[in-house]
């Protein structure tokens, strides 16, 4: 099954009982909102393809040393949303499970920890983790 997108995500999602489809859900997969179709809707895909490319540079334009990005991905919320300790102890979530977000990941030369991004037209996180997402940390979350 195709989504509006024209990607396969359904072939490749082990959720797609739980999703209803992108198509027959109008771009809301899981109940959330995927930022490819939602860009897709409202301008086609130049803006599809104008939208990820100005994330993609501004990710870039954050200086973070050895964070470049060539391309990004569609991810599932639930598969990228990582709980966080903020310095109060606090433990928290900063995306939304159901949402389908642009992201990429990022080894960092000489460690074994990667960057981790996520963003939609709202908020862009960029962070750091070790293997399978052990020990995240925030390094930017903002507004976009």
């Amino acid at each position: 099954m195709r989504s509006i997108c024209g990607t396969d995500c359904c072939s490749k999602c082990n959720r797609k009982n739980d999703c209803g489809g992108c198509t027959k859900t109008e771009g809301h997969p899981f109940g959330g909102e995927c930022i490819a179709a939602e860009c897709i809707k409202r301008g086609g895909f130049d803006e599809f393809f104008k939208v990820k490319s100005a994330l993609i540079d501004e990710v870039n334009a954050l200086g973070i040393e050895h964070l470049k990005i060539d391309d990004l991905d569609l991810l599932n919320g639930f598969y990228v949303n990582l709980e966080y300790e903020l310095p109060n102890g606090q433990i928290v979530k900063l995306l939304e499970d159901n949402n389908i977000y642009w992201g990429n990941q990022v080894e960092i030369p000489g460690s074994d920890r990667c960057y981790g991004l996520a963003a939609d037209e709202k908020y862009l996180l960029v962070c750091e983790y070790g293997c399978n997402g052990a020990d995240p940390e925030i390094v930017t979350y903002k507004r976009r």
